[in-house]
């Protein structure tokens, strides 16, 4: 959650109570990826982590906010994009993660998960959206590395260059369900530096 929302489960208090906020949200990615979001329950979650259900009712307040706060714990955790000192290859670096992510990453079945509950819960659709909006902005920085090189014009939109970037291994894995080919992720980063060093992600008047 933002500074500015207080719901269950958004504080971060030491000691036991953490340890037992770290089990719990982790119990609740494993129940997401391993059953889905239309099969969790606060007494699966509970048995899980081995957390009273009573502290995870009042703590989180039900499905929905376990879920909420797993994603938003889950954005806080440490990651950096890869950088290889070429805007061409960093965003070949970001599809190949996104892709990555989703298929062979130990957390591929929350990924696909997360995404799927999203359709179900607003609250959750929330979460989902602070989560890519957190690694959008993260992304960004190769971008924003990559103009001051000299490899895109001044004014280019970083994110939007992220964006355009990873939506089409987006496409595939989530709405056609096609496999994605490293030929598939080579064209994507191409297409994307081309546009970019011709100046198509600077914002028009």
């Amino acid at each position: 959650m933002s500074s500015q929302e207080s719901a269950p489960g958004s504080t971060r208090p030491g000691g036991r109570t953490a340890r037992n906020t770290v089990a719990v949200l982790q119990a609740t990615l494993d129940e997401l990826g391993e059953h889905g979001y239309g099969a969790i329950t606060v007494d699966l979650v509970a048995a899980r982590s081995g957390v009273h259900k009573a502290t995870v009712y009042r703590r989180w307040g039900g499905v929905d906010g376990l879920v909420r706060a797993a994603l938003d714990w889950s954005a806080d955790q440490d990651w950096e994009p890869t950088r290889t000192g070429a805007l061409h290859t960093d965003l070949l670096a970001l599809a190949e993660t996104v892709a990555q992510g989703f298929t062979e990453a130990p957390e591929r079945e929350v990924s696909a998960a997360a995404v799927a509950a999203a359709f179900e819960s607003e609250a959750v659709a929330g979460a989902l959206r602070r989560f890519m909006a957190d690694r959008h902005r993260r992304s960004a920085a190769v971008v924003t590395e990559a103009i001051a090189r000299g490899e895109a014009p001044e004014g280019t939109d970083p994110e939007e260059v992220v964006r355009s970037a990873v939506a089409p291994v987006y496409y595939r894995l989530l709405v056609s369900r096609e496999p994605v080919s490293p030929a598939d992720l080579r064209r994507t980063a191409r297409i994307t530096a081309d546009a970019a060093a011709e100046g198509a992600f600077v914002p028009g008047p």
